[in-house]
């Protein structure tokens, strides 16, 4: 059986960019409801890590499960890719962000606007490949990367219940404020290392 993890911070930790009521709304409710139903799904034939489960769910076309398990690993590693300390990249992130998108105005731009146009509920990563080059990538509703050649560094929820509260219908200054405030950069960096083979990536706790 998977467990919903508690938060890395308490509550109201990422106020005023993120409030202690959408953390519990968006942590307490929706995440919640995705552990619940997985665990429902797979009853006594849970088996390998959360990972696992997705991947081969995607690959036995098993909609519902890869809907749900995804969606619960995808909250954590969101909730993973905020911090209330403020942190900074890597050199060598650094020099891959400038590389990729001219420094990290032109990463903010960039992440803000694909997150802006992405139409209806999804996600937005910043993705490194085995030879450590950068992209931002949009996935629609449970997507994610794990079924892909990529390693996420960092996402941003842009479903509606993850900004409503805060932001109202305002997506766009949800991104820049969650950008500006919230990023934690060393989990980008260590993921940015592993992407490259200077160890593991994350994993679903």
């Amino acid at each position: 059986m998977f467990k919903l993890p508690d938060l890395p911070y308490p509550y109201e930790a990422l106020q005023p960019a993120m409030s202690a009521e959408t953390l519990h709304l968006h942590h307490d409710k929706h995440h919640a409801r995705y552990f619940t139903v997985t665990n429902e799904i797979l009853g006594d034939k849970a088996d390998g890590t959360l990972e696992d489960v997705i991947v081969k769910a995607a690959k036995d076309g098993e909609k519902k499960l890869f809907n749900n398990a995804a969606q619960a690993w995808n909250h954590t590693f969101f909730w993973n890719s905020m911090t209330p300390d403020k942190t900074a990249p890597s050199a060598d992130l650094l020099a891959a962000i400038t590389a990729a998108f001219g420094g990290l105005d032109g990463l903010k731009t960039k992440f803000v606007d694909e997150g802006f146009a992405h139409f209806g509920s999804g996600w937005v990563w910043l993705a490194a490949d085995r030879s450590g080059a950068l992209s931002i990538v949009q996935t629609h509703d449970a997507e994610n990367l794990l079924t892909k050649d990529l390693v996420p560094l960092l996402v941003c929820d842009l479903w509606e219940h993850a900004y409503y509260v805060d932001y109202k219908n305002d997506r766009k200054a949800f991104l820049g404020a969650w950008f500006d405030a919230l990023v934690n950069w060393s989990l980008a960096a260590g993921q940015f290392a592993a992407a490259k083979g200077q160890g593991q990536v994350w994993i679903h706790p």
